[in-house]
């Protein structure tokens, strides 16, 4: 974050590629095209761009107060989805004598195009909008060049006629653009996939998150694209087991799948007394909060399936790759890192999770409004997670 040395500096500056200035406090909609617009960082300075609020387009004070309630409204902005991918931002108030200003530091995002409610916003001088389309091009290539996760990966040896248009065009695209967008939108199949990361346009073929998501027969390229659930009659893998199953194919099917075999086969509920309140085993948001994240999070360069192992006094979860990036042992679930950033945005499109980093908190505060013991989270392992949820007595 800059310091007030710096704010002084920048303050009487022209609005420009990496400065805007408001002097509200409440425009919720500015405030998202702005941060998706230096997220995108379309002139590619590299550097972090700056929206400053209570602030006049002459660098002059608006004279209000700001409160925590004010950068909490920012910070939303990170996990809440309406920005995809989650942007890298961090805010400030610098008190003065004729009032405070708050600065929103917003990171360049090594995964762009980003979307603010489905639109790609963008800065160039004292220009801003929506990125047309040899903008979105630019930025899809930018991409290629400094894709640092698998999912982002081409799929070398893949075509179009590996993944399946068809669900890429009636379900995922008029959930991930907004309508204004995707009704003048004329661009060709691969631009329209190169912008929502699922198809190389340097490499001229699927990323491995198009043959994930949308995947004819994902297993081809990336063997270990599924998910094996096993019910064992006792509690251990010692023990029988009375039925096994396997989820696989595109995984815009798949979580589909998992949610309703969840419903239907896992979460079971029951009357423990007359006149008392139904409980369930386990609570569906759980199961499926974590479900979803260990498949969300596997590393797709392991062969192995992610494990779905129901026992008869608890749920084991675990998939390929131990914690990735910032999140840590020691930090764990209050930071989180995306191994595979795209797939996330995916999950988040499709609508099977509602927002980015609060899943597994979610889960915890779940199991312990249904009275289940606390889930035990196995991550201290290099190369792979495991979670523990445990039947409610």
């Amino acid at each position: 974050m800059i310091s007030k040395e710096e704010l002084d500096n920048i303050l009487p500056r022209m609005e420009q590629n990496r400065i805007e200035k408001t002097i509200s406090l409440n425009d919720s909609e500015k405030f998202g095209e702005a941060i998706c617009s230096f997220a995108n960082d379309l002139p590619n300075h590299n550097q972090p761009g700056y929206l400053l609020l209570c602030v006049y387009d002459d660098g002059s004070k608006a004279g209000l107060a700001i409160d925590e309630k004010t950068i909490q409204t920012i910070i939303d902005f990170r996990n809440d989805g309406r920005i995809v991918p989650p942007p890298a931002l961090s805010t400030a108030i610098f008190k003065y004598d004729d009032g405070d200003v708050a600065v929103v530091e917003v990171q360049p995002h090594f995964l762009p195009p980003v979307r603010y409610k489905g639109k790609v916003c963008v800065r160039i001088g004292p220009r801003k909008g929506i990125a047309n389309e040899a903008e979105e091009r630019i930025l899809s290539e930018k991409r290629s060049a400094f894709a640092r996760t698998f999912d982002s990966f081409p799929c070398k040896g893949s075509t179009l006629s590996d993944i399946s248009i068809e669900l890429f065009k009636t379900r995922y695209l008029p959930a991930a653009v907004d309508s204004e967008t995707l009704a003048e939108n004329n661009r060709e199949l691969k631009q329209q996939l190169a912008s929502l990361k699922f198809f190389d346009l340097k490499e001229d073929c699927p990323t491995y998150a198009g043959i994930l998501v949308f995947g004819v027969n994902p297993r081809y390229f990336v063997s270990g694209a599924y998910v094996q659930y096993v019910r064992f009659t006792g509690e251990d893998e010692a023990s029988d087991f009375d039925y096994e199953y396997r989820f696989e194919g595109d995984l815009a099917t798949q979580f589909g799948q998992m949610d309703l075999f969840i419903q239907a086969n896992i979460v079971k509920i029951v009357l423990p007394e007359l006149g008392g309140d139904y409980v369930a085993n386990y609570p569906l948001r759980a199961v499926r909060e974590l479900l979803f994240n260990a498949v969300i999070h596997k590393d797709y360069q392991s062969n192995a399936p992610v494990k779905f192992y129901e026992f008869v006094d608890r749920i084991e979860i675990s998939n390929a790759g131990g914690l990735y990036g910032k999140a840590r042992p020691e930090n764990f679930p209050n930071e989180n890192d995306y191994r595979n950033p795209a797939l996330a945005e995916a999950a988040k499109n499709l609508g099977f999770i509602n927002a980015f980093n609060v899943g597994v908190k979610a889960a915890i505060a779940a199991l312990k409004k249904n009275g289940n013991p606390s889930p035990e989270f196995i991550k201290d392992q290099p190369t792979s997670f495991l979670v523990k949820i445990f039947k409610k007595r």
